[in-house]
Order: C-alpha cells, then structure tokens, then sequence
C-alpha cells in the first residue's frame, strides 16, 4: 500500500469514527418516570373481572438523533403486581413461578411509526416478551406523544394468554373460582429524557 493511499484510508477511518461518535452523541435514552405511568392487567373470571397494576415499574426508552425509538426496555417484578386482594395476587404470584421466575421483561425489537401529527406518531412495537421463563414475540400498536415539557408518552394495549407463556390460570375456592385465559394489558408510560 502506498502512502497516499494509507494517507486516504486514514482519513476516511477518521471521518467514520467522527460520525459514528457524533450519532452516539446526539441519541438518548430516556427513563420510566414512575408517577406518571400506569401499567394495568385486565383478564376475566367466571366470578368477576379483575385487575392487577404494579406498584413498581423499571424501564428505558432509547432515541435515535432523529427522535426515533430504537430501543425499549421495561421490566417489572411480579410481586409488584397487586389486585387489591392477597389471595387473588398469591394465587398469581404461583402461577408466574415467581421464585424462578421473579420479573416480566418486554425487549424491543423493532419500532416502526406513521407519523400523526407533529406532536404523536402511530408506532408499532414488536419485541419479545418474557413471562413465567417463557419468551415469544409479541406486536402492538400505541400511541407516542411528545408532551410540552418534552417527555415522551406510550399509551397502547396488548392482549396475550396465559397459556401461551405455559401458565395455568389462576383459580380459587378449591376451583368455583376460575380465570379466563386471556389478558390484556393497557399502558400508559411516560419517559423522561
């Protein structure tokens, strides 16, 4: 190799080094702000509905240079998950394994978005979703609102059986009391940057 063109490839070795560090500069990540976010999980019984919402909730949005969600972290304890009442929630607790299995892990893979307006876009979430130590792919529709202090707002829902992640739905009172397979679970997340 001559050295002009040691010279060149230096350069364009530079340049591409530039770039890349001038794009991870310019991205950001922006975490869950607890207060204003509600996840709630909404199913059915043969006695009543039922809902569950966790007490606490981890999570991390990350942004492009460009605005864009390329990345979408949210974990959430299973013993953080409350109904209101205790056997209801131990009898969940049981059925999520949580011993073995203590956390619910959603793990973006892709986000594509339409854009609404200049403040919301319609983006499609597909990433994988961990429960009870089972793992599959799930795909979602929400709502992604920039808000006027500069937050980003998720609002969407997503409907899963239990069966699907190899967990029995909860029953009660020696099985009179039985759950519905399917649940749907209703977000409404705000990050901040």
């Amino acid at each position: 190799m001559s050295k002009t063109q040691l010279s060149k490839y230096y350069i364009g070795l530079f340049i591409s080094i530039m770039f890349f560090t001038v794009s991870s500069l310019n991205a950001q990540n922006a975490i869950i702000v607890q207060q204003s976010s509600v996840i709630n999980v909404h199913g059915t019984s043969n006695v009543h509905d039922w809902d569950m919402k966790p007490n606490k909730i981890n999570g991390e949005l990350g942004l492009s240079s460009s605005k864009q969600i390329n990345s979408l972290l949210v974990k959430i304890e299973v013993k953080a998950l409350k109904s209101g009442n205790g056997i209801m929630d131990g009898k969940t607790y049981d059925a999520f394994e949580y011993k073995k299995n203590p956390n619910i892990v959603f793990q973006l893979i892709e986000a594509s978005s339409v854009k609404l307006s200049d403040q919301d876009a319609e983006v499609t979430l597909t990433g994988n979703l961990t429960m009870a130590g089972q793992t599959k792919r799930v795909s979602f529709k929400s709502i992604c609102k920039i808000t006027k202090t500069g937050d980003y707002q998720l609002k969407g829902s997503v409907s899963i059986k239990m069966s699907d992640y190899g967990m029995k739905a909860p029953t009660a009172f020696l099985g009179t009391m039985k759950t519905g397979d399917a649940v749907t679970i209703k977000f409404d997340a705000t990050f901040k940057s």
